[in-house]
């Protein structure tokens, strides 16, 4: 049996190769006349990989600056060999940014970029990971959505997995979606955090009868559902307290959310440590007198609220020297290397240390 045209779920797979024996995924775009690698799918296989190239035909797997990716490592698939077409009809442009000199083969060979992810594995076989177009950035790490629909597929019962970004506050969360037999939104979420890093794990898994499908059978990403809100407690509690009414009001407005309970967790709804520095920042502002490092060990309102020093609202109450880091966009705290859990004061400097900060940047190659 072949298969080919779209990602074969890994459930899908296994059952084929139970019922039929000797099953082959086919992987190619239209552009290299359909096949150009194939592999022998194994029921013990978690996921079913791309395989080898066909005859005549080689595969590249190439960082941003077209350098070889190295075995393991993710990096945009490009295709040469006999197999690719000359072309776009009456497209030039098109032809250009698709098609490009082979810069590894002879004289006029040419390579196919195809925008799919994918990966050698240490047995010499090609992995699928994802779409380039479907890489976003999270909290200042860049994330292939298909890496965690890959786990998310992986698990037992689901049928089929897609990822999605969606905003969030002043931010952006990765969202879940699943369909398939006997599923558990809570279980799934914490295999995937036992496996990822905590910036990979979706806020939410929303599980549906069925994705929905665009006319060719692919995966509808735009009419997938938004979820109604984010990881919020099972158990809506409001707010009992002057500190509990006013820590929710600034979440509700830094967080998108229009409804938050105490016992709602401020990263599962949307925030990151540079939504959690303006909310600090509000916080102290109505004399609900918090620290960045707070944020992290009590993520709850009822937690936070517990370890206000002072529930009186202040009104003239001047900003905290830290309140300068909810200025700073995620790229230069990235640069800065900072981590507002670590922080416990900013101070500015003094005019000798300008002076010395000023001379040491002017003459930084001066020896």
């Amino acid at each position: 049996m072949l298969c080919g045209g779209e990602a074969l779920p890994p459930d899908l797979a296994r059952r084929l190769v139970a019922q039929a024996g000797e099953v082959w995924n086919l992987y190619g775009p239209t552009e290299t006349t359909v096949w150009s690698a194939r592999h022998r799918l194994d029921a013990a296989d978690a996921r079913p990989a791309l395989g080898r190239p066909i005859g005549n035909t080689t595969l590249y797997v190439l960082d941003h600056d077209l350098n070889v990716a190295p075995v393991g490592v993710a990096g945009e698939l490009y295709i040469g060999g006999a197999g690719l077409a000359r072309g776009y009809w009456r497209r030039g442009a098109l032809t250009a940014e698709r098609f490009m000199p082979d810069p590894f083969g002879l004289p006029g060979a040419r390579l196919y970029r195809t925008g799919d992810v994918a990966r050698w594995g240490e047995d010499g076989v090609l992995e699928y990971v994802g779409r380039a177009d479907h890489q976003v950035k999270i909290r200042g790490f860049r994330i292939e959505l298909g890496e965690i629909e890959a786990r998310l597929a992986a698990q037992a019962g689901v049928g089929a997995a897609v990822v999605v970004a969606r905003e969030a506050g002043t931010g952006r969360q990765l969202v879940g979606y699943v369909s398939g037999e006997a599923l558990d939104a809570a279980a799934l979420k914490a295999a995937l955090a036992a496996s990822l890093p905590d910036y990979m794990v979706p806020a939410r898994i929303v599980v549906l009868e069925r994705l929905p499908l665009t006319p060719n059978g692919k995966i509808d990403r735009k009419a997938l559902p938004p979820p109604d809100r984010l990881a919020a407690s099972a158990e809506h509690i409001a707010p009992r307290t002057p500190a509990e009414a006013a820590l929710a009001t600034i979440w509700a407005e830094l967080l998108g959310q229009p409804v938050i309970g105490v016992t709602d967790n401020f990263f599962e709804l949307g925030g990151d440590s540079i939504i959690s520095l303006q909310m600090v920042s509000r916080a102290r502002r109505q004399g609900v007198l918090i620290e960045p490092r707070d944020v992290f060990q009590h993520q709850t309102i009822e937690a936070l609220a517990a370890l206000s020093r002072d529930n009186d609202v202040a009104e003239d109450r001047s900003e905290p020297a830290h309140d300068v880091l909810a200025e700073l966009s995620d790229d230069q705290l990235e640069r800065l290397g900072l981590d507002p859990s670590c922080i416990e004061d900013v101070y500015p400097l003094s005019p000798m240390q300008q002076g010395m900060l000023f001379h040491s940047l002017r003459d930084a190659d001066s020896g």
